[in-house]
């Protein structure tokens, strides 16, 4: 069990520095470091109405004039934000004992299917993918997996009773 959560905390962490990359990513009104093609680019995907929760049609994370914009009304999460929030959440919570295992189980399932309709969004719609929001999908995929084997096992040791 101890191997599992170290090997959760590693992925969650790294999801942190995947995550504040791509929150770099969509504050900044540099030319894209990921820039590599029409297909990949993470500045199109990073500051797109779909780059903050709930997803705003106006809203633009680098104004025109280069400055950073803002939301027009209403609070907008940055989804990257969302996410090294996230992540940090499942690094405390792995292995701590069954209820929080069982809790980080859930939290990483929420993120996945939460990921995977990221990943549908740059497929069908921006017809864009990002090399961060790719790597932290995969990263939360794993942390799934590992949280899911390691919420089967604490919930098989149950204490005994005499």
């Amino acid at each position: 069990m101890k191997v599992l959560t170290i090997l959760i905390v590693l992925l969650a962490l790294a999801g942190v520095i995947v995550s504040t990359m791509a929150l770099k990513e969509h504050w900044s009104n540099e030319v894209s470091p990921c820039k590599i093609n029409a297909v990949w680019d993470c500045g199109t995907v990073n500051k797109s109405r779909y780059a903050v929760f709930p997803p705003n049609p106006e809203f633009t994370a680098v104004a025109p004039d280069g400055s950073s914009g803002q939301p027009s009304e209403g609070i907008h999460i940055p989804v990257a934000a969302i996410g090294a929030v996230g992540y940090a959440l499942m690094a405390a919570l792995a292995g701590r004992n069954r209820f929080a295992v069982i809790a980080n189980a859930a939290l990483a399932l929420g993120a996945f299917c939460f990921a995977l309709r990221l990943t549908y969004i740059e497929w069908k719609v921006l017809m864009t993918w990002c090399i961060y929001c790719v790597t932290s999908q995969s990263i939360v995929f794993l942390v799934m997996i590992l949280t899911i084997i390691q919420a089967i096992i604490a919930i098989r040791r149950r204490p005994q009773t005499t």
